[in-house]
């Protein structure tokens, strides 16, 4: 197990260097006129300028929602819940169709009411459209840390003479910083990363840089530095995140019942707060699921039905086998991790969730690379395609195997041994079979991720190979709106899939 984990490991991170070595494969001379361009500058002002604008109105949105969801007595509970995870079936790619459809002289504003909406591009709409679509991370997160926060220490600082909004900014969160640290990296990694959005509101970040420097092809080396740039960004808040984290404490220290959960009442900010819920639901899912309704109705499906039939089949051919192989290769790294903790073993574990913070561009340019030299009959082939989501995906296939190993007695397979088995054979006979179900699920989630993505897709896919993601970032960016609302819509009901199952599960743990 142990072996093919470290295989697996070296499969993550050769792309990896090899995009290092091509980086510094020029001239001294040559390097500094790439990495001290002004231009660098600007693309760094601008990601995290984006990044630390959406973190702001994230945390604006996600904190009173999960506060309301969970402290407050309000009659739209579940509602709020699934208000809270339902813009996670939208990629932002789709979100930022669906807005930018809205706007302009044939938008959905003009043609039904009359009313000539500007067409919002740029960090705005950046801003708007990334806003929308992460702050689910962000949300999911504080409701989890509040559902298990203690609420007898809310009731000791009332006892010592605060009121209700000092106890919230001096006890309550300062006790939510894990989670607000968590869901902020997921959305800081997101948000840098992202390449859809920023493409089709024309606002240069790394990512849309590095797209713009590849297409022109005839400075690899400078793409490569970008690509650089854009990973530095990540690892930047990856380690940020650990070491605002180190050596705190947020747990009892001491003795005591738990406080049995109670409900605040809203008083006076009931009206408000079902403002704040209803203008959301109507910017976070009414106007974007509105346009993308139009311009369905507008589109000639028996047009179209061809070529969605065709990206459906394309997309399924994909990201099916890479589901297959995510899980496959997650399954000894996941055993390592649980079964055999060494020094060895969880450096390598970890291997695979660096594939998962490389931004999507940046790895699918380490794997053009990679493979234009090492093995140019690999290039942009459905192999490497499928391997890239393998690799790349591969962080989100661990999670649930683990939580099965995990529950998984391993008392079973030693009993299994004492009987004559092999040690190979008592994980096959008895082991893999109580996986089931973390196998299906790690499946599932690398499957409807792969279905989503755009990054890697765009940069790997055979020649004429389109998927439902492409057809939708192609025709969006021509203002072709009628033409994309079908495969739009196609995502829409496969992320739906996914935001069904989590709240479902989230219905459950309150």
């Amino acid at each position: 197990m142990l072996a093919v984990a470290g295989l697996i490991a070296i499969g993550v991170l050769l792309p990896l260097v090899y995009l290092l070595i091509r980086a510094f494969g020029a001239s001294s001379e040559m390097l500094t006129n790439v990495i001290f361009r002004i231009r660098n500058l600007r693309l760094l002002g601008n990601t995290l300028l984006l990044t630390g604008s959406v973190l702001l109105f994230d945390t604006l949105i996600a904190l009173p929602l999960a506060y309301l969801s969970v402290r407050c007595r309000i009659k739209a509970r579940r509602f709020i819940t699934l208000l809270g995870v339902l813009p996670l079936a939208m990629p932002g790619y789709i979100m930022a169709y669906a807005l930018l459809g809205l706007g302009g002289y044939n938008g959905t504003f003009n043609t039904m009411f009359g009313w000539n909406f500007p067409r919002i591009s740029g960090f705005s709409g950046s801003l708007i459209v990334l806003t929308i679509c992460t702050f689910p991370y962000l949300y999911l997160n504080l409701r989890t840390a509040l559902l298990g926060l203690d609420q007898s220490i809310e009731e000791a600082s009332r006892s010592l003479g605060h009121d209700a909004k000092s106890t919230f900014f001096k006890i309550i969160l300062p006790q939510l910083k894990p989670a607000l640290l968590a869901g902020g990296l997921l959305v800081s990694l997101h948000v840098i990363g992202d390449f859809g959005t920023v493409s089709l509101m024309r606002f240069e970040t790394f990512s849309y840089a590095l797209y713009l420097q590849y297409l022109s092809a005839y400075d690899r080396i400078y793409a490569a530095w970008l690509a650089l740039m854009l990973l530095a960004l990540t690892t930047g808040a990856l380690v940020l995140e650990y070491r605002l984290l180190k050596q705190a404490i947020f747990h009892r220290l001491g003795r005591g019942a738990a406080k049995a959960k109670t409900f605040l009442d809203l008083g006076p900010w009931t009206i408000p707060a079902y403002s704040f819920i209803g203008i959301l639901f109507l910017v976070a899912v009414v106007l974007p699921v509105s346009s993308i309704s139009y311009w369905m109705n507008q589109t000639v499906f028996a047009a179209v039905a061809g070529d969605l039939f065709e990206a459906f089949l394309n997309s399924v051919k994909a990201s099916a086998p890479a589901a297959v192989l995510s899980t496959a290769l997650a399954l000894p790294l996941a055993y390592i991790g649980v079964r055999y903790r060494t020094k060895l073993s969880n450096p390598i574990e970890r291997v695979a969730y660096l594939g998962y913070a490389t931004p999507p561009l940046a790895f699918a340019l380490a794997l053009v690379f990679f493979s234009l030299y090492v093995s140019p009959w690999l290039y942009q082939t459905l192999l490497l395609l499928v391997i890239a989501y393998s690799l790349h995906f591969l962080a989100e296939a661990i999670g649930p195997v683990r939580s099965a190993l995990y529950q998984a007695p391993p008392q079973l397979e030693e009993a299994a041994q004492s009987l004559g088995y092999s040690s190979i054979k008592s994980f096959f006979k008895v082991t893999l079979p109580l996986l089931r179900g973390g196998i299906i699920a790690a499946a599932s989630l690398v499957f409807l991720s792969a279905m989503k993505e755009l990054s890697i897709t765009f940069l790997l896919s055979p020649i004429g190979f389109d998927t439902l993601a492409l057809k939708v970032w192609s025709y969006t960016g021509e203002a072709m709106f009628a033409e994309a609302a079908p495969f739009a819509l196609a995502i829409l009901l496969f992320s739906a899939l996914f935001v069904g199952l989590l709240f479902s599960k989230e219905v459950k743990k309150s």
